[in-house]
């Protein structure tokens, strides 16, 4: 097979139809008939399930994954790419920010430039002046927490070659974060500049991106325990410096320093910086006990292929 197009399902019953439409109409510019859409359904609450179940039925082409629940957004567009069969894999978002016909300027641009994978990255970063600041300043926390470079605003949608895939497929890590695994998978990547649009809805909460980026630090650096190491190393000294200087004032000049609301204030900041040093630590053990229970990284229910049922 030629071509597979990836994509995931959560909350996304009205934008299937269109995807799917626009994607076929793409794929065959590119690879004739020779391709496959891989829908998988990450627990959604709506029935994305039945429209795509219903398509499928229509259209052999499509293939259709139910997870037994919802795993979250990255591990569902990894356990897709398990199920592709394509040479060249082109994985994108099914909520229409992300043109489907992107492909059509992503397959030139991998065939003319040799490479093994071609992503996008948004010209100017869309959303509100809350969105477009809060992106930029995660790009510039992790670029400062990891060592690895990361292009800043990519897409999701993106073409690789299989041998891309399976290398990407070889890492067993349990937090995910394929910004940083499609960086440390190597190979010859180049991006190209694209525009996506707003639907103006969103299930990534604040939360949900706050989690994502203490998830992508953590899983990528281990230099915020450093920071923890000179933080006290830091206290210690000034802490050190302080004492000499009130014993000091003390010996030689008999006088005691008095300050009860001081006192208090550096007894607070001391127990902050120390709270939170033990949170950091304990992120990193929650990383670490996540790891080693080795737990799927997603169950699948059911994959619908209309060409193994002919099999059977």
């Amino acid at each position: 097979m030629k071509l597979s197009i990836v994509t995931s399902l959560y909350y996304s019953a009205s934008y299937i139809e269109e995807f799917c439409r626009r994607s076929a109409a793409a794929a065959r510019s590119v690879s004739g008939d020779d391709f496959e859409i891989v829908m998988v359904n990450d627990g959604s609450p709506d029935d994305s399930l039945a429209v795509a179940l219903r398509l499928a039925a229509q259209d052999p082409r499509l293939v259709v994954v139910d997870l037994s629940r919802n795993f979250g957004h990255h591990k569902a567009l990894l356990a897709g790419l398990r199920e592709a069969r394509g040479e060249k894999i082109f994985l994108i978002d099914v909520d229409l920010e992300e043109e489907p016909e992107l492909l059509l300027p992503f397959h030139e641009t991998l065939l003319r430039e040799k490479v093994d994978l071609v992503y996008g990255v948004q010209q100017t970063r869309k959303g509100g002046w809350f969105e477009r600041w809060s992106g930029a300043l995660y790009y510039k926390i992790f670029d400062y927490f990891s060592d690895m470079p990361l292009a800043h605003n990519q897409l999701v949608a993106r073409l690789m070659t299989r041998q891309f895939v399976e290398a990407l497929l070889c890492f067993p890590e349990r937090k995910i974060f394929l910004g940083g695994l499609f960086a440390l998978s190597g190979f010859t990547q180049l991006a190209l500049p694209c525009v996506k649009h707003s639907k103006g809805s969103t299930t990534y909460s604040l939360a949900k991106k706050v989690e994502q980026a203490i998830d992508a630090i953590t899983s990528f650096s281990a230099k915020p325990l450093y920071l923890i190491f000179h933080l006290g190393i830091s206290i210690f000294f000034i802490s050190s410096v302080a004492l000499v200087v009130i014993v000091g004032r003390k010996l030689i000049f008999d006088d005691v320093l008095v300050g009860w609301t001081s006192l208090i204030a550096l007894i607070s900041l001391f127990f902050g910086l120390t709270m939170m040093s033990i949170g950091v630590l304990g992120i990193y053990l929650s990383r670490i006990f996540e790891e080693v229970k080795e737990r799927p990284h997603v169950i699948v229910r059911k994959v619908w292929r209309q060409e193994d049922a002919a099999i059977e």
